[in-house]
This record gives C-alpha cells, structure tokens and sequence, in this order.
C-alpha cells in the first residue's frame, strides 16, 4: 500500500529536481543566454565561478574551482539519474547531500536567509524524502526492477518443469 501511495509524488519529485539542476547547470555553460540577459543567473562560467568564490568565500581559493567542477559534475549527473529514474535512491541521497552542502555554505558565507530564502534547505529535504519512497514509478528503475522480477519467475518456472 505505501508504494502505491507515494507513486505520482515520487515522479513529480523526480522531475522537480533533476530539471531543477539542469537548469543551473545550463545556466553556468551559457545554454541559457548570456549574462545579463532575462531569466539568466550567471550566464557564463566565470560568473558562476565568481558567485562559487563568494559562496565558499571561508573555503582556501585554490580549491574552490575543483569544487565548483564537482558540484557541476554532481548536478548534471544527480538530474540526469532523476528524471530518467536510473539509480534513484543513489542520486537523490546525493542531492540530498550536495544540497545541503550548499545550503551550509550559503549560510556560512551570506547568513541563514540566503539557504532559507533560496529554498535550498528544503531541496536537501526533498532530495532525501525521494531517497526513502520504497520504488519509483514510471522510471528505468521500476523497468529493471519488474524485467528481474519476471526473470526469476521464468526462471523458476523452468526449474519447476525440469525437476
């Protein structure tokens, strides 16, 4: 009964996120616009790593351009595994992660209004709500997971008539 409970929320959640992340992702490439532009935050790598600077403003600068990577790496992926709902549980547990690592930041760096005010708090909850839902519908997972099902049926099904 629970599975069948959260089954549209899960797919909703899914979709919310990864398409969430995608479109920063596409915004620090320049896939959105340039800087300045409507509906545009950074526009450009370099306005993003400039943001990330501030963001991690207590973290040495060295390490900060690594970390920007890996928080792009992380986004495109975790969205990507969502909305296709490939390795769900996995990729919502990072979110779930990755977003709170942001909203710790932005709260070091700029106050607790900044995570609050951005909602970034309540993506890490999200993230990690997602990561406890016991299957996903409409997902790669669900195909695999019912292709398994069906194997070791035929598989027991042929065991049954040899013996």
């Amino acid at each position: 009964m629970i599975s069948q409970q959260y089954k549209y929320q899960s797919v909703y959640l899914r979709l919310a996120i990864g398409s969430a992340y995608l479109w920063e992702v596409a915004d620090r490439l320049g896939l959105l616009g340039a800087h300045g532009q409507p509906h545009v935050g950074w526009g450009d790598w370099q306005h993003f790593l400039d943001y990330s600077k501030q963001v991690m403003a207590f973290l040495p600068v060295s390490i900060i351009p690594f970390l920007s990577v890996l928080a792009t790496l992380g986004e495109a992926t975790f969205g990507i595994l969502l909305i296709i709902g490939l390795f769900t549980r996995f990729a919502a547990i990072g979110s779930g992660i990755l977003s709170f690592c942001f909203a710790v930041s932005m709260g070091i760096s700029f106050g607790i209004d900044s995570p609050l005010g951005y909602s970034v708090f309540t993506l890490s909850a999200a993230s990690f709500l997602l990561a406890g839902v016991p299957n996903y519908k409409w997902s790669i997972d669900a195909w695999r997971s019912l292709r398994s099902l069906n194997n070791q049926l035929a598989d027991y099904q042929q065991n049954a008539i040899l013996n």
